[in-house]
């Protein structure tokens, strides 16, 4: 198995991932042109030469960013591929200076298992709190627990992890 940074040619795949996840609410669903937006974001497990994992790491601010999309095809969970995928995205981080880490997750012992912590509260000054309410992304609102988050990601957990 190949961990890797996404290539447009892996869409197709990611796609297929967060579909199979997105009826049963474990994943939010995404527009198709918003993963070609992003696909600078995703890291994928490649076998077979098929996208068998996915997972984004998406920048925040200068010290913080969120995992995204952290997905494995249900034939390989409890393989340890999706521990393989969150490792990439957490040393990838970590190259760009990021020193905590945030995701929203139903998946509290996978993210607890690398270090994430349940967290309240908004962990930022009030200087960057003002800065983010000007982005315009749905996961700065769910990082700061705002009201006007996706109704889909209420009983999700807020984790964090500091990078070292």
């Amino acid at each position: 198995m190949e961990i890797r940074p996404a290539q447009t040619s892996d869409i197709k795949g990611i796609r297929a991932l967060i579909d199979s996840y997105a009826p049963q609410g474990r994943l939010l669903t995404k527009e198709t042109v918003t993963l070609y937006e992003s696909v600078q974001e995703f890291t994928v497990a490649i076998e077979n030469n098929e996208v068998v994992g996915c997972g984004a790491l998406h920048v925040l601010w200068e010290d913080l960013a969120e995992v995204r999309t952290v997905a494995v095809i249900e034939s390989m969970r409890g393989q340890g591929v999706g521990h393989k995928i969150l490792d990439s995205i957490v040393s990838r981080a970590q190259n760009l200076g990021v020193k905590r880490i945030f995701c929203l997750t139903f998946e509290t012992r996978f993210f607890g298992a690398h270090g994430f912590e349940v967290i309240e509260g908004t962990p930022v000054d009030p200087d960057v709190y003002a800065e983010l309410l000007r982005s315009y992304d749905a996961g700065v609102a769910e990082f700061l627990d705002l009201e006007s988050v996706k109704p889909n990601t209420l009983g999700n957990t807020r984790m964090l992890k500091i990078l070292a």
